[in-house]
């Protein structure tokens, strides 16, 4: 992608943003700025950190400076949805959302993570999600969104793992095929999903697993939503037991593509944005 310099922004370019805290880490503004320029778009996407209670004012600055559009990560996913002026379904049923577009001049929340998790998983193993039996661990944010669209995707069941079970009976509400899991239940699944931090670099279960290794099958597919490491301890034990795998950054460019498509209401340069973060790719 070439650089974008100062002399080519001018009064006519639109800004979209992400918003989050911490943010500078995010990997959004290379993948969405390689998305504006292939598409010869005078568009700039910039990150902004925003104090954990101010979400709900993000969106107001969005409002009042006209921001074409805006990218939503934690903590202020829940508060974007009450803060917007309405909401697709997808976001209303989370009560969370990822992403800020425009119609009609309201503000639209949606959540595009649990799409995004579909459209990576189908091109990357060239089948659908449909009929599968898939294990989810994690029961937050990401993981909700998972477990909301293989439910509106028609997965056969959706087993989740999560030691809270508060949190748990949240996230089994979100889709009728979906209940808790249990240990003894993964060898019999499709494809295993970690939506949780652990295994995330610098966080408290940096090196670890959601689960036991050795109950991974060859015939499995795993997938771990966590893209720093791109390689988790996970992906390289199922690896290693010669399971298919896919890492996060895969998810994260396809939910990106979702939104680049709602702001801009075309076709999102997916090969380009893949591109943009070849070198995080697994």
């Amino acid at each position: 992608m070439a650089d974008r310099t100062t002399t080519s922004i001018t009064g006519a370019t639109r800004l979209a943003a992400v918003i989050g805290h911490p943010v500078r880490h995010s990997l959004s503004p290379r993948i969405h700025n390689a998305a504006f320029t292939a598409c010869g778009l005078d568009w700039v996407y910039l990150a902004f950190d925003v104090a954990p209670d101010a979400g709900a004012r993000a969106v107001e600055a969005m409002r009042t400076l006209g921001l074409a559009g805006m990218s939503v990560t934690m903590p202020h996913k829940e508060a974007v949805v009450a803060a917007a002026d309405s909401r697709t379904v997808a976001a209303e049923r989370l009560g969370a959302a990822n992403c800020l577009f425009w119609r009609d001049n309201q503000i639209v929340a949606d959540s595009t993570d649990g799409d995004g998790f579909v459209a990576a998983f189908e091109q990357r193993f060239g089948q659908p999600l449909a009929d599968q039996t898939v294990a989810v661990f994690g029961a937050g944010g990401a993981a909700r969104s998972i477990i909301e669209a293989l439910g509106r995707n028609k997965a056969a069941s959706v087993l989740v793992f999560n030691r809270s079970p508060e949190r748990l009976a949240e996230a089994v509400g979100l889709a009728d095929q979906a209940r808790p899991g249990h240990g003894d239940e993964l060898a019999a699944v499709d494809v295993i999903v970690n939506a949780s931090a652990i295994g995330m670099s610098g966080g408290t279960g940096s090196g670890k697993t959601p689960f036991d290794v050795t109950l991974i099958q060859s015939r499995h597919i795993v997938i771990d939503i966590v893209y720093k490491p791109a390689i988790t301890p996970l992906l390289a034990a199922a690896a290693d037991r010669g399971a298919s795998t896919q890492g996060g950054v895969a998810m994260l460019v396809h939910q990106a593509a979702l939104a680049f498509q709602l702001w801009t209401e075309r076709p999102a340069p997916l090969d380009v944005m893949l591109s943009s973060v070849a070198d995080d790719l697994d």
